[in-house]
């Protein structure tokens, strides 16, 4: 057996304790051989995920407990077997639904990714997107839950084979044309608007007064019309746009007290509470699933 195997059983068996235990644990990484994707594997207890948004797709395979998960359309139940999916941008929670918690394996497939296997299967037209939020499928939750061992073993061929066999999947099965978001009202328009100032102002960005100044509205009309169009209020989407662009800052290098001041957070702990909230895992953890994809000692 290979030291990536053994590593990975080694992980398995902690694991596999720390949730008889009820601890939580969680790993956030990328493996090099399967670029346009990020890998979460996860048992969670007390952790609750804010509302939050992805650049990229959302595919995960509930393996233990109950998740909850927040939706535009209601909140949703995750059991064993299910396979939650998440459009990009759909502003979502996540939480235990019972007291012993929840365990996944989750796939986050690029755009790109997911554009490259709807073109091979050749049966969407457009940009695809999942049409159910959650399905029971077994099968596809246990191959899910094998991409992630025949990644932590270093088996890239069997880890590229078998995300795509469960990516077509579900495409196949649950996915048509991703409707273009259209903006038409006024309070729509403005709420664009806003957000693109507090893109291009993250790091100081205005009040909500001062914001609604700008634009020519009021602060009350510019909260209504901002939470309708994005599914929550802007100084929620802005600590959700802090925390990705903090990711793409980790990614290239830079030093997590950096990226706190560059994107607007107080200082490192006031990144390290916000991101671990949203990514799932602390920006230390993230950097070190960033490195290689080696496993860290004891899982």
């Amino acid at each position: 057996m290979t030291d990536g195997a053994h590593g990975a059983h080694r992980a398995h068996a902690v694991h596999g304790a720390d949730e008889a235990a009820g601890r939580e644990w969680a790993r956030h990484w990328r493996y090099a051989q399967l670029p346009g994707l990020d890998l979460l594997r996860a048992h969670y207890v007390r952790h609750t995920f804010p509302r939050h948004t992805h650049d990229g797709y959302v595919i995960a395979a509930v393996t233990g407990g109950i998740e909850e998960v927040g939706l535009p359309g209601g909140t949703l139940r995750a059991g064993p077997g299910s396979v939650v999916l998440i459009n990009p941008e759909v502003p979502h929670t996540a939480r235990a639904g019972v007291p012993e918690g929840w365990a996944y394996a989750t796939l986050y497939p690029s755009r790109e990714l997911i554009a490259e296997v709807a073109a091979e299967i050749g049966s969407l037209r457009g940009t695809p997107g999942f049409t159910a939020d959650s399905v029971t499928d077994p099968q596809t939750s246990y191959v899910i839950t094998e991409v992630h061992r025949a990644a932590e073993e270093g088996n890239a061929l069997a880890a590229d084979t078998l995300l795509r066999a469960a990516v077509a999947r579900m495409l196949a099965r649950h996915a048509g044309p991703l409707p273009a978001r259209t903006v038409r009202s006024a309070g729509a328009v403005d709420a664009a608007a806003a957000r693109a100032v507090l893109q291009e102002r993250m790091a100081r960005p205005p009040s909500l007064e001062q914001l609604a100044a700008e634009l020519g509205t009021s602060p009350f009309a510019l909260l209504r019309a901002f939470r309708e169009t994005y599914g929550m209020p802007p100084h929620t989407w802005l600590t959700d746009a802090r925390v990705r662009r903090a990711r793409v800052l980790l990614d290239g290098g830079t030093p997590p007290a950096e990226a706190a001041v560059a994107v607007g957070f107080t200082d490192q702990p006031h990144l390290n509470r916000h991101f671990t909230r949203i990514v799932g895992v602390p920006p230390g953890a993230y950097r070190r699933g960033r490195s290689g994809g080696r496993l860290p000692r004891g899982g």
